[in-house]
């Protein structure tokens, strides 16, 4: 375990542990090479403007974007990667930098052709769509279609671009408030000891074992919200005006079937995950009362609700087990899938452990031309361990779509982008649940699991209700002041944790720290998404080949279909609430099994 003990530099590194970029670019210096020719390829694209008529003018044109799209990712990713590894280093500070800034020129450069498609008549539209010339376009076109009646003309889409970086600034005022000029009083933890509280050490902070430091941490924390709460709700309410206005002036129904249109998924998604999430409150509640029976406490706080049920569990894992458990986890998917995850491992597409200047917590990242690359920061603990997997699961989503779809259909939505993932995690720790007997072990990975739910479905769920009702309130001309803010997310926590929890006066200030709230109904898909997760893992175990091949084949689509299509085929339907409902059911089995459990200790 050495390679873990202290931060080294990252030439120290043995290469074994870095990923291998070379696939993508052999060195820094063929990724300058290419980068040269980007401008002549982007200045190509303008010739288009104004030619954008028929059949064959648009395929001409989506299949050059098709390859710009193609390079601009490569050299982004390839830069992107770099930069990671050690962002102190100035070649990948610069390479970023520079394809950044050419990323923004290009995206630019293409802006007319959407608004240009969109302003033939929809008759013609609907001919061009049909055309055997544009069949390798079809369902981008299809897509586009769809979107005419919310297309202005030319001249309002680039009145309305204008004012985008206007509409953004509640979102940069929180943020700034939050990060740069929101300060907290430091606390005494339960041995008088003097600690600090940051915006990013407070989780942390919330999950110590020291209840005196919980309490005190969370006192400091919302007493720095509660003096800035008037800003944060004005930053609020800014950005909720802005999606509505836009949502009016693209003649959408609501903020909300504007934010969901762009995947087309329907409003029935999303308030049945709130309804089925609902029927599904009495489970929470034994949760909440389990902790507190566990925790041995008289009364359960909100600065409770992070504690850990079971003390540090002491267990560390080398990377090479890390990799075999990861193995044994994914063996229910086949060999072919095991085998890919052995040449992820084999080829170096994972750069493993921390070094001095590198990039925090962990991604995957690739192209269509390249490996998907993950990017960690291994520790030897197990939540290290399934962050591999987790990451893993977007590695093998993007390999499977890559291989095959063709360019314009390899990328899938953000709607389905954590399914993958959460696949791989759910089947590690049931293949770790399936062998571990010894009962405080057994509680520690109950623990992770259930507040999985709580975290991924339960909190997300409630953040949406929390959207889903301060939208409709601005849409009545009702205020989004700190008092009508407080007193609904107040309500919500009350509703979601139920009777066992203490409703202590600074909970009701917590929706002023959810930078989500900034990007308009977006926390659902974390809910929907961990929801199939589970229906899918659970099928996999269950029914095994059928369903594999079903998820297998969902993996190879891309975004060739609307993302609610994709998981039909993979055997999910969250147009019912169905899949929901037995992730719920599925969180009550592991409720029962945390409670047998206890009563072994």
């Amino acid at each position: 375990m050495s390679d873990m003990q202290v931060l080294k530099e990252r030439k120290e590194i043995d290469s074994q542990y870095k990923w291998d970029l070379t696939p993508m670019y052999q060195d820094d210096a063929a990724w300058e090479a290419d980068f040269v020719t980007l401008d002549d390829q982007v200045q190509a694209m303008t010739a288009f403007a104004g030619t954008l008529k028929d059949a064959i003018s648009i395929g001409a044109y989506l299949d050059a974007g098709t390859e710009l799209g193609r390079k601009l990712s490569n050299l982004y990713c390839y830069a992107s990667l770099r930069r990671s590894e050690d962002t102190r280093a100035e070649a990948g500070q610069s390479m970023y930098a520079r394809i950044t800034t050419k990323y923004v020129q290009a995206m630019a450069a293409m802006a007319f052709a959407e608004p240009e498609i969109l302003s033939l008549p929809e008759e013609t539209l609907r001919e061009i769509v049909n055309d055997e010339q544009l069949a390798d376009h079809k369902f981008t076109m299809e897509n586009l279609l769809r979107q005419k009646p919310h297309t202005l003309s030319g001249s309002e889409e680039k009145l309305l671009a204008t004012f985008g970086e206007a509409l953004g600034a509640p979102a940069e005022i929180a943020d700034n408030l939050q990060d740069a000029d929101l300060v907290f009083d430091s606390v005494q933890d339960g041995a008088g000891n003097k600690v600090e509280v940051t915006g990013s050490n407070y989780i942390m902070l919330q999950m110590s074992q020291d209840r005196t430091l919980r309490k005190n941490a969370f006192t400091s924390f919302y007493k720095g919200y509660r003096q800035h709460v008037n800003t944060f709700a004005s930053a609020y309410s800014g950005a909720v005006k802005a999606a509505t206005a836009e949502a009016s002036v693209r003649h959408y129904a609501s903020s909300r079937a504007m934010s969901m249109a762009g995947e087309n998924i329907p409003a029935a998604v999303y308030d049945n995950l709130i309804d089925t999430v609902r029927k599904h409150m009495p489970a929470m509640y034994r949760y909440v009362a389990l902790r507190k029976k566990i925790l041995n406490l008289d009364e359960l706080h909100y600065y409770d609700v992070y504690a850990p049920l079971v003390g540090e569990v002491k267990v560390r894992y080398t990377y090479e087990k890390a990799q075999q458990m990861v193995l044994d986890a994914v063996a229910p998917l086949g060999k072919e899938y095991g085998d890919l995850v052995r040449k992820a491992f084999a080829e170096r597409w994972i750069d493993v452990y921390p070094n001095k200047g590198k990039s925090g917590g962990a991604y995957s990242s690739g192209t269509y031309d390249s490996n998907p690359y993950i990017l960690t920061n291994f520790t030897g603990t197990l939540d290290s361990v399934s962050t591999i997997a987790h990451e893993m699961g977007h590695s093998m989503h993007t390999w499977h779509s890559n291989h095959h779809q063709p360019p314009q259909y390899a990328d899938y939505t953000l709607f389905v982008a954590e399914v993958a993932s959460t696949v791989n995690e759910n089947l590690l720790i049931e293949q770790l649940l399936q062998k571990e007997q010894e009962p405080r072990m057994r509680l520690y990975l109950l623990n992770q699991y259930l507040e999985n739910f709580k975290g991924t479905v339960y909190r997300q769920t409630m953040f949406a209700e929390f959207e889903r009702e301060a939208h409709a309130m601005a849409e009545r001309g009702e205020a989004l002041s700190p008092a009508a803010l407080n007193a609904l997310y107040k309500r919500l926590v009350k509703d979601y944790f139920g009777p066992d929890l203490v409703m202590d006066e600074e909970v009701q200030y917590e929706w002023a720290r959810i930078p989500h709230f900034y990007r308009p109904f977006y926390v659902y898909k974390y809910a929907t998404g961990y929801s199939t997760a589970v229906a899918l893992s659970e099928g996999i175990l269950k029914e095994g080949e059928p369903a594999v091949k079903r998820y297998k084949e969902f993996l190879s689509m891309g975004g060739s279909a609307y993302p609610l299509d994709e998981l039909r085929h993979a055997g999910v339907d969250l147009t019912t609430p169905a899949p929901v409902d037995a992730a719920l059911e599925k969180f009550e089995h592991i409720l029962d099994d945390a409670e047998e459990t206890l009563a072994k200790l």
